[in-house]
């Protein structure tokens, strides 16, 4: 049932094998994310520019959240699974297909609505309001579409499929390409134009993976009476992935806000943190493609009681991650102008990004570890822990930090790039914590801590004795 030996067999082949898929997967997410600023960049104004990092920013917001519920899809399905329990499995699916309808067509109307307020709040220049505005209501559009993606690509990760979600991305991939092309190139609509290729994208891949699943088949009966009574299944799905997607709006509120603050000090700073935003989401996606190998991982094996085969996979999908965050960290602190020089050709904005991705460089290093930490902690239904953690880092540390430099005001986003880099240091250590207090490890390390401290207390009690 498990395509990839989850259950049994050798580790690190299966998980790497089920990660590189993911990987590719997100590779093209970021991709056309980052064909839309760097064809805007290059055929549009600097303002198009702003206009799509502040505009995009909140459409990845609402985007992390649906995929923070697509993390309860994949762990109920992968306990499912692991449980052998294949009718709860098709209750599962059923309880999805309602859960990713009404929340999609939820939030159509208000971001549609509240556009031109949330971008006010975001503190866009005024250059950029209009063209915001638009890429916003635009995309809210074609909410469907994302919720559609999410859900199906969840359903495939949760069976231990991560090959057909990066198909289809791949034809996504294709089409905003060339619509972005068109779009914003001979047709000159700028931000409009990037906001049009990606619903358009979007549209075709969701048709194209119905298709696919309606050819292909699933693994479990699946019947109108699954979609009767969701209520039970909705209910386990949100319990796993509310907290997901909460923890992702907190941490993308906090971006918001992070991009307001950048926005108040110049359409330059607004158009540097645009552009650092798409570098850190390129280099972090093998780290979250083992965040979400991990979670389905892990979540089959819960199911099927095998724990300690769970925090084997931990371990080793953190050192290879962490390899490859170290490689994210040179590029980003050694070679900040090249990287920026991709999505814009102003020196100025280039050398003020290269000065950000230096100070941030140090979350590429430490999030390749903690994300591998959120994954176990998914893939456990630990979700409540992410909501902690992540409010903690947003909004006690990366936020105050960021508000009291741009306060002192200055050209130099260094500081502002190193208040990054400490929020994640602080989720390090919290992820770390909670790890060894929830697994056990922490109350022997504690006891041997008390032995040592004991006995260098006699030791240096010991000649008063004498």
């Amino acid at each position: 049932m498990s395509e990839t030996g989850f259950l049994s067999g050798p580790i690190t082949l299966p998980l790497v094998r089920f990660t590189l898929p993911l990987a590719g997967a997100l590779v093209l997410q970021a991709l056309y994310g980052a064909v839309d600023m760097a064809v805007v960049g290059h055929l549009g104004a600097t303002a198009d520019v702003a206009a799509v990092g502040s505009g995009s920013l909140l459409m990845t917001a609402v985007t992390a959240v649906i995929a923070g519920l697509s993390v309860g899809v994949t762990v109920r399905l992968g306990h499912c699974i692991g449980a052998r329990a294949l009718h709860r499995a098709a209750q599962a699916l059923g309880g999805t297909v309602w859960l990713f309808g009404l929340g999609a067509l939820a939030l159509t109307g208000p971001l549609i609505l509240g556009a031109p307020w949330i971008m006010r709040l975001m503190q866009v220049p005024e250059e950029a309001l209009a063209p915001a505005v638009a890429y916003v209501r635009i995309c809210s559009g074609g909410l469907v579409f994302i919720s559609a993606y999410n859900a199906v690509s969840a359903v495939f990760r949760g069976l231990g499929d991560s090959r057909s979600p990066l198909l289809f991305v791949a034809v996504a991939c294709g089409v905003n390409v060339v619509g972005d092309l068109v779009f914003v190139g001979p047709l000159g609509m700028g931000a409009s134009g990037a906001a049009w290729a990606t619903v358009l994208s979007q549209a075709v891949s969701v048709v194209f993976s119905l298709v696919y699943i309606r050819r292909r088949g699933l693994p479990f009966r699946f019947g109108r009476k699954h979609l009767l009574v969701p209520g039970d299944a909705v209910r386990r799905i949100l319990a796993i992935g509310g907290p997901v997607a909460s923890q992702d709006l907190l941490n993308y509120l906090s971006f918001m806000i992070l991009t307001a603050i950048m926005n108040s000090l110049g359409l330059l700073a607004s158009a540097a943190a645009a552009i650092e935003s798409k570098v850190f989401a390129f280099f972090i996606l093998v780290p979250t493609s083992f965040m979400s190998a991990l979670s389905a991982f892990v979540a089959q094996n819960v199911g099927a009681g095998q724990e300690e085969r769970a925090v084997a996979a931990l371990k080793r999908a953190m050192a290879m991650a962490f390899g490859v965050g170290l490689i994210s960290f040179c590029a980003a602190f050694f070679f900040g102008e090249v990287l920026a020089s991709f999505f814009n050709n102003d020196p100025l904005t280039t050398r003020a990004t290269a000065r950000l991705l230096k100070g941030a460089s140090g979350e590429h290093l430490i999030f390749s570890v903690v994300f591998c930490f959120l994954g176990f902690f998914n893939g456990k239904a630990m979700t409540v822990f992410t909501v902690i953690q992540g409010a903690v880092c947003a909004f006690l540390v990366r936020l105050p930090l960021a508000y009291e430099i741009s306060r002192k005001g200055g050209d130099d986003l260094l500081p502002v790039g190193l208040a990054l880099s400490a929020s994640a240091a602080v989720a390090l250590v919290l992820c770390a914590g909670y790890f060894l207090w929830k697994e056990g490890y922490a109350a022997p390390a504690l006891r041997r801590l008390k032995n040592v401290l004991r006995r260098l207390r006699d030791a240096h009690e010991a000649p008063d004795a004498g």
